[in-house]
């Protein structure tokens, strides 16, 4: 069984979060920039084995879709594309980054270390990912 890679995608910054190799619970990865992501997956695939990526997708309250699958939509396709032997899941990702700083406040992460963006985008994968995991043990 290969591991599940999470996915928090944004312009600026990708958040990565990745399963434990039996896909019970998920750890935050890495941030990188969208120019380094593939060169980035690529190294990654080479060294363990990846089953599904889970893509954090932008809903509005009313369960519609935002404005950002205008930028998000490419990126799938892309990876569908690069990657057609992978799982591809999209899930909900309201509320992560909120739930992220609150997770580095609960743990007692200094300000400095919740100011990062990269390391809310990368627990933010990790709150993707994890929700995901539930989802699925619970059906």
């Amino acid at each position: 069984m290969g591991r599940i890679i999470g996915i928090d995608y944004g312009l600026k910054r990708i958040g990565l979060a990745v399963t434990d190799p039996l896909q019970i619970f998920a750890s935050p990865l890495i941030t990188v920039s969208p120019a380094e992501f593939y060169n980035f997956i690529a190294g990654y695939l080479k060294k363990d084995e990846v089953d599904a990526f889970v893509i954090g997708y932008p809903v509005q309250m009313n369960n519609q879709p935002s404005a950002s699958v205008t930028y998000i939509n490419p990126f799938i396709k892309k990876l569908k594309k690069t990657y057609p032997e992978k799982h591809i899941y999209l899930a909900d990702e309201r509320f992560t980054s909120q739930m992220a700083i609150r997770a580095m406040v609960d743990g007692g992460a200094k300000k400095k270390d919740r100011q990062n963006k990269g390391n809310v985008d990368k627990i933010s994968a990790s709150i993707i990912l994890q929700s995901f995991l539930d989802k699925r043990s619970n059906n």
